[in-house]
């Protein structure tokens, strides 16, 4: 849960446990919780002679602890103040008419429509692009889809030897049955697309996710690989790709990003997966609450999207918990 390698000062994180009510002192990220026996008290000289050292791991865990706390805190300060600059916006219909798209006329009002500003050429090429990725199944008789999901054992388990294609041990990596073909329903062939980028641009963050690494875990984890379906459909509806036009507020803010980078929607794929597991940690959830946290997750991703200054996914707070 800290920041890539690469990234220089951390300008801003997210805070995820203002959603849902939770004070971020319930926010675990320490290994240390995990263990079933004490890392000390064996009576051997050679332990002895190492204590100093485990201390040393111990209290340098403590200050990471630390210091995440106090950045979380400040980084959700930056989300409130902008949802207060948002709500004033949204109450002066003047400064709406001069500074942002025209609501158009909906009955509901719950999920607001907005005017799509003039796309240029590459916006329209790019997402004309991501469209059609969108709308291809995943089929398992297709050879390419079959080397896709090799792949992405590959990339999970590097020293592991490949199974077939219908085995037990794709449970492992968080697919419901033996046949992994069968999880994919809605989220389509870009979903699985979406997870080989993961484990390839951010492979720590993604070893930590798929082994849940971080923080003191539930009994009943979610399944790593169906939960990236589940956040790949999660993001077409909230970007509201499947329109000819995105005109959600997200939608339009996306494809500024979209505009910037080719690959924005597998970039941010990666920042919601993150996201996720933070707010799962934070609410200490189990898997009959997954759908709970995935709403969290999508009502955060929203707010960091509105903020004034992120013109590429890499300006989300929440990409800084992302890591090489």
């Amino acid at each position: 849960m800290r920041s890539g390698t690469g990234i220089g000062t951390v300008r801003r994180r997210l805070h995820h446990s203002d959603v849902g009510g939770i004070r971020n002192e319930n926010y675990e990220t320490s290994g240390l919780d995990g263990l079933d026996e004490p890392l000390l008290g064996k009576r051997d000289y050679d332990d002895k002679h190492s204590e100093g050292k485990v201390m040393e791991e111990i209290w340098d865990d403590e200050r990471k602890k630390e210091q995440l706390h106090w950045t979380l805190l400040f980084s959700n300060l930056i989300a409130q103040w902008a949802q207060w600059i948002a709500n004033l916006v949204f109450g002066s219909g003047s400064f709406i008419v001069r500074h942002l798209p025209l609501l158009s006329n909906t009955k509901n009002r719950s999920n607001p429509k907005f005017i799509v500003p003039t796309l240029s050429p590459l916006q329209e090429e790019r997402l004309r692009n991501l469209q059609q990725r969108l709308g291809v199944p995943f089929d398992g008789s297709r050879v390419d889809h079959q080397d896709a999901l090799k792949l992405l054992w590959r990339l999970a388990y590097p020293n592991r030897e490949l199974p077939p294609l219908k085995s037990e041990l794709w449970k492992d990596m968080g697919w419901q049955g033996p046949d992994p073909s069968t999880d994919f329903r809605g989220g389509g062939f870009i979903s699985l697309e979406s997870l080989i980028f993961f484990a390839k641009k951010y492979p720590e963050s993604f070893q930590r996710l798929l082994h849940k690494q971080d923080g003191n875990r539930a009994d009943w984890e979610y399944p790593f690989a169906v939960a990236g379906i589940n956040i790949s459909f999660m993001l077409t509806q909230m970007l509201d790709l499947q329109s000819g036009k995105p005109s959600s507020l997200a939608g339009i803010r996306f494809l500024k990003l979209l505009g910037e980078d080719e690959m924005a929607f597998d970039d941010l794929y990666c920042v919601a997966f993150q996201m996720m597991d933070a707010q799962w940690l934070v609410k200490r959830a189990s898997y009959m609450e997954f759908n709970d946290v995935l709403k969290s997750t999508r009502t955060q991703l929203e707010r960091e999207l509105s903020l004034e200054d992120v013109s590429s996914v890499k300006d989300l707070p929440a990409y800084n918990l992302l890591r090489r």
